[in-house]
C-alpha cells in the first residue's frame, strides 16, 4: 500500500456518509425543480434566486444567521434523545411552552429588576418548561411502555392547545385586540443584536449548545453511556447502566434546548408570546437533525443552509410570484428523500468496511515480507 492509503482507509467512511447524504441533496432539487416547472417557474431561475436571497448579500447572511439559531436549538431537541436511541418529535411544542415561560417570567419579575437578572430568569423558565414537557415523553417510554414518537407527537397537540389558552385567556394583554399576545417586553427585557449587526445573540447561545453537546456526547462518561443505550439496550442493562435515568437525561436536555430557542424568539423577535410564535421552527429542527445524522456540529452547517433557504421565501414571492410557503415544499422534498436514503447510507457504510478490510489485509501481507527478511538478515549476522 502507499503511504497515503491510511489516510484514505480513514476518510472512506465519511466520504461515503457524504456521498449519500449530497446524492439525497441533488434528488431533492431535481424533484423541487420538476415542481417549479409543473407550476410555471423556471427552476435555474429560482435556484439562483434562492441562492441570492439567502447568502448573496450581507443582509442575507445575517437574516439566516438569525433565522439559524432557533434551528440549531430545536434540532438539539430531536439529536440528543437519537443517541440513546429515541425519536422525539415534539420540538414545536417544546418551543411554543419555552417562549410562554419567558413571557410569563416577565409578567412576573418587578419593573426594577436587573436586566441582566431579568433576561436570565427569562431563558432558564423557558429551558425548563422545554426539558419538562420532552421529559415526560421519555417517561412515558420508560414507566409505560408508550412509544416515544407517538407520545411527543400528540404530546405537542396538548402543548399547542395550553398555548392557545393561556395567550388567549388569562395572559392575554388587553390590549392586544387583533392579535391576541401576552404583555409586550420592556426593552429591558429584550436579549438584543450583536453589535454591528442585525443578528441576534440567540446565534451565540446556538453556537455554545452545539459545541458542549457534542463534548457531552462524545467527551464524557454520560454521554458514552447514553451512546451504549441507544445501541443495545440489553447490552446496557447488563452492564448496570441507569437506562431510565439516561433517557429521561437526554430527553431533558433535548427538551431544553428547543424551550431555549423558544425564550430566545421571545425575548429577541417577537417582545411577546403569540400566534406567530408557532412558525414551525421545532418541525425545521427534526429535519436540521436528520439531514445532520444526529451529530451536535453537523446541526450548525445544516442550520445556516436551512435558515438561508427559509430566508429566502420572500424574494421568491416577489419575483417568480411563488407563495412564501414555496420553500416549505422544497423542505418536504428535502426530508423524504434524506429518509429514503438511510437504506443507501447502510449499503454504503458496509462497503467502506470492505475495503477498509481489504486495505488492512494488504498492508499486513505486504509487511510479512519485509518482517521475514529482517529475521533472516538478523539470524545470517548472529551466525558471522
Amino acid at each position: 500500500m502507499s503511504a497515503r492509503a491510511p489516510l484514505l482507509a480513514a476518510l472512506l467512511t465519511p466520504l461515503c456518509l457524504l456521498s449519500v447524504q449530497l446524492g439525497a441533496a441533488a434528488a431533492a432539487l431535481l424533484s423541487f425543480g420538476i415542481f417549479l416547472a409543473c407550476v410555471g417557474a423556471n427552476p435555474l431561475g429560482v435556484f439562483a434566486d434562492m441562492w441570492s436571497g439567502a447568502f448573496g448579500s450581507s443582509f442575507s447572511v445575517q437574516n439566516a444567521l438569525s433565522r439559524a439559531a432557533p434551528l440549531m436549538l430545536t434540532a438539539l431537541c430531536t439529536a440528543l434523545p437519537a443517541r440513546a436511541g429515541l425519536v422525539i418529535i415534539g420540538n414545536e411544542a417544546a418551543l411554543l411552552l419555552g417562549g410562554l415561560a419567558a413571557a410569563t417570567t416577565s409578567m412576573l419579575l418587578p419593573p426594577t429588576a436587573a436586566a441582566g437578572l431579568a433576561l436570565t430568569a427569562m431563558l432558564t423558565a423557558g429551558l425548563a418548561a422545554g426539558a419538562l414537557w420532552i421529559a415526560l415523553s421519555g417517561a412515558l417510554r420508560q414507566h409505560r411502555g408508550i412509544n416515544e414518537t407517538i407520545s411527543s407527537l400528540l404530546l405537542f397537540y396538548v402543548g399547542l392547545s395550553l398555548f392557545r389558552h393561556l395567550v388567549e385567556g388569562p395572559l392575554r394583554d388587553p390590549a392586544s385586540l387583533n392579535k391576541p399576545s401576552t404583555p409586550p417586553l420592556s426593552d429591558a427585557h429584550m436579549l438584543g443584536s450583536i453589535a454591528g449587526t442585525d443578528v441576534h445573540y440567540g446565534i451565540l447561545f446556538g453556537l455554545v449548545a452545539c459545541i458542549v453537546s457534542y463534548v457531552l456526547m462524545q467527551r464524557t462518561s454520560f454521554g458514552f453511556a447514553a451512546r451504549v443505550v441507544g445501541g443495545n439496550l440489553k447490552t446496557a442493562r447488563l452492564m448496570g447502566l441507569p437506562v431510565n435515568s439516561l433517557c429521561l437525561g437526554v430527553c431533558a436536555l433535548g427538551g431544553g434546548a428547543a424551550g431555549l430557542a423558544g425564550a430566545i424568539e421571545v425575548t429577541a423577535v417577537h417582545g411577546s408570546a403569540n400566534a406567530t410564535l408557532y412558525a414551525g421552527l421545532g418541525f425545521s429542527g427534526i429535519l436540521v437533525a436528520f439531514v445532520a445524522r444526529q451529530h451536535p456540529l453537523g446541526i450548525l452547517p445544516v442550520a445556516v443552509l436551512l435558515g438561508g433557504i427559509q430566508a429566502s421565501g420572500g424574494l421568491l414571492q416577489r419575483r417568480h410570484g411563488l407563495p412564501d410557503a414555496a420553500v416549505e415544499v422544497f423542505k418536504g422534498l428535502l426530508f423524504i428523500v434524506i429518509l429514503a436514503s438511510e437504506s443507501y447510507v447502510g449499503r454504503a457504510l458496509a462497503w467502506a468496511e470492505r475495503k477498509q478490510s481489504e486495505w488492512r489485509e494488504r498492508a499486513a501481507s505486504a509487511t510479512l515480507p519485509l518482517t521475514a527478511a529482517s529475521g533472516q538478515a538478523q539470524a545470517a549476522g548472529g551466525a558471522e
